[in-house]
């Protein structure tokens, strides 16, 4: 009873499901070990012929290659079907041939007579048409381009990761669609490889396809004449017509998988439709091209000696389906036409308001009539969702939710130019391709490439503007390669993360506040405005944000307010001791791994001489002598440079008095420059000081 009970939840968990594809592996070798009736044979034969079908038509109505993973596989096994089928199918040639044409089923029959007469010489014709079809045109350039596909997708594979971590980097993707596109390229090129290999198989196949034909045929005269006592003529009539049967049903099925093959490699396009759609949308989607062919077809219908009820017949078929597309399209024109809104009433003669007084965007982009299309989203522009993950990154990392970014066209820019303003002013500006991609060079490619030579807007590393059949080859030599509505979305990023601090109005702050009220009420209650107005609150935070450093810690920052308020209501100050409450994060931020903090730091002297400077003239960089505030500047850009050259980040270790005035004053030299105080830096950190700046080396 309790063995009945096993076996019926091993089943009935769909375990026998997993058992199918072994199953089939273990019947498909034992037809070549065990003997099979004819009307099995003609059963898997049968099931062999619905199989390449059915394969035929998931390539067909296949989107993507990578829909159809399991290929290879499949190739492999209806190939090992195949010959278990030849091996099964010789063996009740050999054994029962004598008996008639039908010894080795009808399946092997038809083929063998049915489609080549009963005549074996036109029989061999076919099959070995059919196998060079097979062998030399679909196989070998099936495989070569699954080859070349796999090489360079191997190749490319870098090129496309760094584009997964830009466009993750950029907001323009999330964690888990980061994670599943790094999983596709990946797939991708196991996919190809394994193509590449599986095509060997086809290969191997029609080879031994011919050497199974030549054996059958000789070991069958030889057991006609010599056991079953048959005339030569009599033995090669019999065999040779099983054996061009078995062969020729063998041969077909083969032909479609090859076919199938050649069809999932050959796709071009991501997820446009099957190719049913893209063949008839691509070729007979123009009613021009439609028309001119029709008129070919014509003029060659009258010339004399041509055949021309059958040109001419044509002609009128292809001219009638172009007139038919034509009119189908002025329709669709006028459809559109027709609901296009009305155009808005004439403003003469309405007196001035304040509704004419329009406010100044905060954040703003400006795009040249070119670029309208990528924020069109009749035109299936993504720009606009793009901004708006954008807005989400931004909001996640920096601590506080910016104002919208508010788009409009201007037709004073050049047709490709954008422009991006911050509260009315610009802040970024460059240009954009639709048509074309941004091959990025990080440094490190193997090679140039053609196309327009410009910069990457955002960041200034050298790029060039390709056509986007190249993408995949910029990919293989190393660049970072972006569409037109990436470049726009990575330098509003970028335009975002320097201006932090100016985002962050009255507004902005007052909304952080009620965000962190909601869940600590009374912690925002004290603070603003029983201990500090709001406008020194926002300063706070202005100037942590120009300095790079995340408002996300936002309990945190209101407890330090809170705590040293009562002592001082400066906003410098208290942004001091915020700083130092925030250590870890901004130690963190900057050395993300490893316990050692290796900075650059003040030679003694130099620290007190700047300390004088400091208390002489309240705390204003005014102080340094220009002499010595020159030669600080150099000292220092050496060695931020010396520093990252190393592969380490350009940080600078100083007393905390000095902290803010040469934050302000050395950031303007060099703007990825991080000045650190001592106090912010957790106990558990290892300091190593790799240059001190004030010593001649």
């Amino acid at each position: 009873m309790n063995d009945t009970l096993t076996l019926s939840n091993f089943f009935s968990r769909g375990n026998l499901k997993a058992l199918t594809a072994p199953g089939l592996i273990i019947v498909i070798l034992s037809m070549m070990v065990l003997p099979l009736p004819s009307f099995v044979l003609d059963l898997f034969f049968t099931f062999n012929i619905a199989m390449a079908v059915m394969v035929l038509m998931v390539a067909m109505y296949t989107r993507r290659p990578l829909d159809f993973s399991v290929f290879p596989t499949v190739l492999l096994i209806t190939t090992l079907l195949r010959l278990s089928l030849n091996v099964a199918s010789t063996r009740i040639v050999l054994i029962n041939g004598h008996t008639g044409p039908d010894a080795a089923g009808k399946v092997i029959e038809a083929f063998g007579h049915f489609l080549v007469g009963g005549n074996y010489t036109v029989g061999i014709v076919v099959f070995i048409i059919l196998t060079i079809i097979n062998f030399v045109v679909i196989t070998k350039g099936a495989g070569r381009i699954a080859e070349v596909s796999a090489r360079f997708t191997l190749d490319a594979m870098p090129g496309k990761q760094m584009a997964i971590d830009a466009d993750l980097n950029a907001g323009l993707i999330g964690e888990d669609e980061a994670r599943t596109r790094r999983k596709e390229v990946a797939q991708e090129a196991d996919f190809y490889g394994a193509m590449d290999g599986a095509s060997k198989f086809v290969r191997g196949d029609a080879i031994a396809g011919i050497l199974i034909l030549v054996i059958n045929i000789f070991g069958g005269l030889i057991v006609g004449i010599l056991q079953h006592d048959l005339e030569a003529g009599q033995a090669a009539k019999i065999y040779t017509l099983l054996t061009i049967g078995d062969g020729l049903v063998a041969q077909i099925p083969a032909l479609i998988i090859s076919t199938a093959a050649g069809l999932v490699v050959t796709r071009v396009g991501d997820t446009d439709g099957d190719i049913s759609e893209q063949v008839i949308g691509q070729v007979f989607g123009n009613p021009n091209v439609m028309a001119l062919t029709a008129g070919i077809l014509g003029v060659l219908g009258l010339i004399p000696g041509m055949p021309h009820v059958v040109f001419l017949l044509l002609a009128f078929g292809i001219g009638a389906l172009a007139w038919s597309i034509m009119r189908r399209d002025e329709a669709e024109r006028k459809r559109v036409a027709e609901a296009a809104p009305p155009a808005p009433p004439s403003p003469e003669g309405l007196e001035a308001s304040w509704a004419d007084v329009a406010p100044v965007d905060v954040l703003g982009l400006e795009v040249g009539y070119r670029l309208i299309p990528l924020v069109d989203r009749n035109q299936d522009g993504d720009l606009l969702k793009r901004i708006r993950g954008l807005r989400k990154k931004f909001a996640a990392e920096v601590g506080f939710l910016s104002a919208p970014v508010h788009i409009r066209d201007n037709l004073e820019l050049n047709p490709n130019a954008y422009r991006i303003t911050l509260k009315g002013a610009e802040v970024g500006s460059g240009e954009a391709y639709p048509a074309l991609c941004l091959a990025i060079n990080p440094g490190r490619v193997s090679g140039p490439l053609n196309g327009k030579q410009t910069k990457d807007p955002a960041f200034g590393l050298p790029a060039i503007w390709i056509e986007t059949a190249l993408r995949d080859q910029a990919n293989a030599m190393g660049y970072t390669v972006v569409d037109a509505g990436t470049v726009i979305a990575t330098h509003i990023n970028h335009v975002m993360l320097s201006h932090a601090s100016e985002l962050l109005g009255r507004q902005e702050t007052q909304q952080l506040l009620d965000h962190v009220a909601k869940d600590s009420p009374k912690l925002v209650e004290d603070l603003v405005p029983k201990q500090l107005p709001l406008s020194t609150v926002q300063r706070v935070l202005q100037n942590l944000l120009d300095e790079g450093v995340s408002i996300r810690d936002t309990r945190t920052l209101i407890e330090q307010l809170a705590e040293h308020s009562a002592r001082t209501q400066d906003a410098l100050e208290l942004t001091s001791q915020v700083r130092i409450a925030l250590g870890r994060a901004i130690v963190q931020q900057l050395y993300p791994a490893g316990a050692e903090l290796q900075v650059m730091a003040l030679e003694p002297g130099l620290e007190r001489l700047l300390g004088q400077a400091v208390q002489g003239s309240g705390g204003d960089a005014s102080g340094i002598e220009p002499g010595l505030a020159d030669t600080l500047l150099r000292e220092t850009v050496k060695a931020a440079q010396r520093q990252e050259e190393a592969g380490l980040p350009a940080v600078l270790l100083v007393p905390g008095p000095l902290r803010w005035l040469l934050s302000r004053f050395l950031r303007r030299a060099w703007p990825a420059l991080k000045v650190l105080a001592n106090a912010e830096i957790p106990e558990n950190k290892t300091i190593k000081v790799t240059t001190v700046i004030g010593v001649k080396t």
